[in-house]
């Protein structure tokens, strides 16, 4: 199949936000964790997570974030994905990390973010961390040296006005790690990767990545989930990325930097973002992928699922070895089980209305591709069709 890039939805809420600018610290001191005063309570995971996704600005609204509680209590939800970290690159809860203090929002998140976490396992629901990396308007004012650069000078910006810092600007990948260490620290049981590529949405041509030089996009990737894998595991975190969609059925990297075997050894689930809604006309045949939310999703996790269960794959990787005298080049890799992959789904009106049938159909693709665990995303979080399917 021919390499075809969707284009993804920016992550945006209704409340706008500007940020002065604060010169960096120089050299700043590495961070020591002060001891606890008491152990943070991480739960089991569920068997099968099902799961919807709680914005910054919503985690800090207690009436909202009330009813997003209440819909998994009344439902067979038993998992919330909550954004650490949004797409404005600020922190959704406060911190005394030196590096990490700057970083804290004063428009969103939530100051009792750790009694929460504390309250939703009293509930026995599980507690996912988002932490969108790459794309972070706010580490690229404070360090535009490691952000994507324009051709002819300045930071490189998306169609949305939004910053990327350059997949290959090593300090940063410091600063991923500590934040992840804090979240862990005040109970996020799992944490959740997102925007893990370099930029797709805005003048490509004019973009420049002086952090990669003399590397492939996908090599740089990889090398950044392996340290980030090494560093953040020994807390005990379970670790998962979200993938275009469009990487379970690719083998290219979509030029973004994503091949789904270079992530599988890193984390311990992967979520495909299938949504049927951004993947472009012609996608598989089909003329309206509106019409076929059930084809695409089970389509692309049918080939999610056999890429993870080969005992062999063309991609090559760090944690795969060659395999002599084959033509093209075969690579053996590690078997991982079906339960590895988790599709992120769809429960927003783009560019349709979605209907409690559209979503369970989705469900189903899941189900029937051997998957039980899923999430739901609504940037608005509101799961107007979701609340309606799960209530039939």
């Amino acid at each position: 199949m021919a390499s075809v890039l969707y284009v993804a939805l920016p992550v945006l809420t209704s409340v706008s936000y500007t940020e002065s600018v604060i010169a960096p610290a120089p050299n700043p001191a590495p961070y020591i964790a002060a001891a606890p005063q008491a152990t943070p309570l991480h739960i089991t995971p569920p068997t099968h997570v099902k799961a919807i996704y709680m914005s910054q600005c919503v985690v800090g609204t207690p009436s909202f974030r009330d009813s997003l509680v209440k819909l998994v209590e009344d439902t067979e939800l038993n998992a919330i994905v909550i954004d650490i970290q949004d797409y404005t690159g600020k922190i959704s809860f406060p911190t005394d990390n030196p590096l990490l203090q700057g970083a804290v929002s004063d428009a969103c998140g939530a100051r009792d973010m750790q009694e929460f976490i504390a309250l939703l396992h009293k509930k026995d629901i599980y507690v996912i961390g988002r932490i969108t990396v790459f794309q972070n308007p706010y580490y690229t004012r404070q360090h535009p040296d490691q952000a994507v650069q324009a051709k002819g000078g300045g930071v490189w910006k998306d169609y949305n006005g939004l910053a990327f810092v350059d997949v290959g600007a090593k300090p940063y990948w410091d600063y991923v790690v500590a934040l992840a260490k804090v979240s862990h620290e005040i109970g996020f049981d799992e944490l959740n990767f997102d925007y893990v590529r370099y930029p797709s949405d805005g003048p490509m041509a004019f973009a420049v990545y002086s952090h990669s030089i003399g590397k492939k996009k996908a090599e740089i990737l990889e090398e950044f989930f392996k340290y980030l894998s090494e560093s953040v595991r020994p807390t005990g975190a379970i670790l998962s990325a979200d993938l275009f969609g469009m990487a379970a059925t690719n083998h290219d990297d979509l030029g973004i930097g994503q091949v789904l075997e270079r992530a599988l050894p890193y984390f311990d689930h992967i979520y495909p973002m299938v949504y049927p809604s951004h993947y472009p006309k012609g996608f598989n045949g089909y003329d309206n992928v509106n019409a076929h939310a059930y084809d695409i999703v089970k389509f692309a996790m049918d080939a999610a699922v056999r890429r993870a269960q080969a005992t062999t794959t063309t991609v090559s990787g760090f944690a795969f070895t060659p395999i002599a005298s084959t033509s093209p080049q075969l690579y053996s890799k590690p078997v991982y089980s079906a339960d590895k992959i988790r599709p992120w789904l769809q429960s927003f009106d783009y560019p349709v209305t979605y209907t409690p049938a559209m979503v369970e159909s989705q469900i189903k693709a899941a189900n029937d591709a051997g998957l039980q665990s899923w999430a739901f995303w609504d940037a608005g979080n509101k799961y107007n069709a979701l609340r309606r399917a799960l209530a039939e």
